[in-house]
């Protein structure tokens, strides 16, 4: 059986890797008893997973990886053994660098859409490892204040896919050395498992209180004998990481705001406290959502967002990094979407939109443009891989709308958003008003949604920026026409060209002797359109595009009037 066995393991690996579809599954349900061993830094996994074959083809090999510090124990169907063959996969979407991958082979093929129930077991470490960063050459030191997961005597805090592996998923290999492979991997899980349902039963060997990330609330937790146990159940995973801390914290609650702070925080959470108590989210849309924040022990350790909860170092004074956190953990939980452009697209408009309210335009122009040079580049690798799209389908599958990576949702959703903003000329109400995600089952729901409200066309807007990545636009002024009027002033006509792959209604700002002039444009994708402006001076420059549309160049948008008027 042992010569059996060495032989499977060696005809497996030897397969092609295009012979295992890694993302052939869905999982559908979780069904675990997490048991957490801080003093040993251990967890200890048993229960059950619902798989569902979403591919177009029978699937009989299943690929199920969990963090490389952690082991397969048992892999059952209906309570008996099933054959698997373990081994390590090189991935970057867990902190170790790698996956601990158990390929299970089914009795028999799984027809698309067929379903399976894997009752599974494993157990291992989950140590602070930052492994998957200082192998591309990030120090340590630094290193350990982004990857700062653990399992620890003195405080827990794990994070789900694309940190730790702490549940069973199945993903293609990533890399971090691969531009956006790791966030566009990760932005493909969250978007198959929008669905998928998880009920966990947590227990944990020390008394200290269990939190976990979900949007229905906290849950009531039991301790008994020094032993910890709480149970969560998340009916739908939407597009959050589910994250679990154990710590000897204590509470402060402001208003919709709980603070969870560690010794030696007491201060910094009443300013965290108050400051969030007073963020003003209309913009978004009118209503509370509870969020609780958790602190951090490291101080320089950065801060992550995920459902109802914001992990974070506290101080005191808080940091503007730290404020818009807090905007975005808020802005978060006020719009929920299975849609990571609506739902993290927002928060991203949000704390663009905060800064405009507490610093003016400008300030927040400024905070669009400092994201447009990532954006700007991402669109161009995206045009030369799309060069090479024999299936003619790019646009469509590298939209806005399906699975962004986190480069798109920080740039461009949180762009699109503002410039809709900027359209509806802003909406007091808020933007997302109305907005049910069990009724977001159509791609354009979003878009009618708003025009029920702003009755207005948006379909070339949507076509261009949300359900197809046609790139960005490039205005400039084509032409400027001046003429004195008869009874006093100047009539002048200016035409401005969009020579990118999309529209969009930009700003133009005329400057004359005396003063400026601002209208809005609509310039659809290739083509000129004009507007006429009546100033009492004499005019003398026209600028379109004040930053708040993305476009390739930025160079070309000023035009000086210097020829004689008419």
């Amino acid at each position: 059986m042992k010569f059996v066995g060495v032989l499977t393991v060696l005809c497996v690996l030897a397969l092609p890797a295009m012979t295992l579809d890694r993302e052939a599954f869905t999982f559908t349900n979780y069904e675990l008893t997490v048991r957490v061993e801080p003093e040993q830094q251990r967890l200890g996994v048993r229960g059950t997973i619902t798989l569902r074959n979403d591919s177009t083809s029978p699937q009989k090999d299943i690929a199920l990886q969990i963090s490389s510090t952690l082991d397969w124990s048992s892999i059952k169907i209906k309570g008996k053994p099933i054959e698997f063959v373990g081994h390590e996969y090189t991935s970057d979407i867990d902190h170790t660098g790698a996956l601990s991958e158990a390929i299970v082979t089914l009795p028999n093929d799984l027809p698309p859409k067929g379903t399976v129930v894997l009752e599974v077991g494993y157990e291992g470490v989950i140590p602070l490892d930052a492994t998957r960063l200082t192998q591309i050459g990030m120090p340590e030191d630094k290193a350990k204040h982004s990857d700062w997961d653990q399992i620890s005597k003195s405080f827990t805090a794990v994070r789900g896919i694309g940190y730790v592996a702490w549940y069973p998923v199945s993903v293609e290999e990533a890399s971090l050395s691969e531009g956006d492979s790791v966030p566009e991997a990760v932005a493909r899980w969250k978007m198959r498992h929008a669905d998928t349902i998880m009920s966990l039963r947590f227990e944990c060997s020390s008394a200290a209180a269990i939190f976990f990330s979900d949007a229905a609330g906290p849950s009531t937790v039991h301790t008994k004998s020094d032993v910890a146990k709480a149970s969560f159940s998340v009916g739908r995973m939407g597009i959050s990481v589910p994250t679990f801390v154990i710590a000897d914290y204590q509470k402060l609650t402001q208003d919709v705001i709980t603070v969870q702070y560690l010794p030696g925080q007491e201060e910094a959470a009443k300013t965290y406290g108050e400051i969030a108590s007073q963020i003003d989210l209309g913009a978004i849309g009118r209503g509370s959502v509870g969020i609780q924040v958790l602190g951090l022990p490291d101080p320089d350790a950065s801060s992550f967002v995920t459902e109802g909860m914001l992990l974070t170092p506290l101080k005191s004074p808080m940091t503007n990094e730290a404020e818009l956190s807090m905007v975005y953990a808020e802005a978060r939980g006020r719009v929920v979407s299975s849609r990571a452009w609506v739902q993290d697209g927002l928060a991203h408009y949000a704390q663009a939109a905060f800064i405009e309210a507490q610093h003016g335009r400008q300030e927040a122009l400024d905070y669009l443009n400092s994201h447009r040079a990532a954006l700007v580049e991402a669109e161009k690798h995206k045009s030369s891989s799309a060069s090479g799209d024999s299936g003619g389908n790019w646009e469509t599958t590298h939209s806005l709308i399906n699975a962004p990576d986190d480069l798109y949702l920080q740039t461009k959703a949180m762009a699109v958003w503002w410039m809709l903003r900027d359209m509806l000329e802003n909406p007091s109400m808020g933007i997302m008003v109305g907005y049910q995600a069990d009724e977001d089952k159509d791609a354009a729901y979003v878009e009618h949604l708003i025009e029920k409200m702003h009755p207005r066309d948006l379909g070339w807007f949507f076509d261009d920026w949300v359900y197809h990545d046609r790139g960005l636009p490039d205005f400039r002024v084509d032409s400027v026409f001046s003429s004195q009027i008869p009874t006093g002033g100047f009539l002048v006509t200016i035409t401005v060209e969009n020579l990118g792959g999309a529209g969009a209604e930009v700003p133009v700002t005329l400057q004359f002797e005396g003063g400026e002039i601002r209208r809005r444009l609509e310039v659809r994708a290739k083509s000129k359109a004009s507007l006429r402006i009546e100033t009492v001076g004499k005019p003398l420059e026209v600028m379109v595009n004040d930053g708040s549309v993305p476009e390739s160049d930025m160079t070309n948008n000023t035009y000086k009037i210097e020829r004689s008027v008419h």
